[in-house]
């Protein structure tokens, strides 16, 4: 008689195992959710530092095409401390 209550009804192993199983389902849910989200912002992140350093690419790129060589032959130069001097474009070709 307790083997066909056992049967019909199922046993409290069973039940256990079934809350479990939902609680372990529940919690790789979570996790899963908390994983996406610190993904998605690293992605984000990412992205915008690409695009400043494109941006930065950019600028500099156009600061080297107008940075030209003064043509009425004076040179620059820059004073560093003491007696040091550094002078800029003497060598370039006229």
């Amino acid at each position: 008689m307790v083997k066909e209550f056992a049967a019909r009804h199922g046993s409290a192993l069973r039940s256990l195992a079934v809350l479990g199983g939902l609680l372990a389902t529940i919690a790789a849910v979570v996790v899963g959710a908390i994983l996406a989200v610190v993904f998605a912002a690293t992605v984000a992140v990412i992205a915008v530092m690409a695009s400043a350093l494109l941006g930065f690419a950019g600028l500099a790129l156009r600061a080297r095409r107008t940075a030209r060589a003064r043509s009425d032959g004076v040179i620059e130069a820059r004073h560093l401390g003491g007696h040091h001097w550094v002078a800029y474009g003497w060598n370039e070709p006229r």
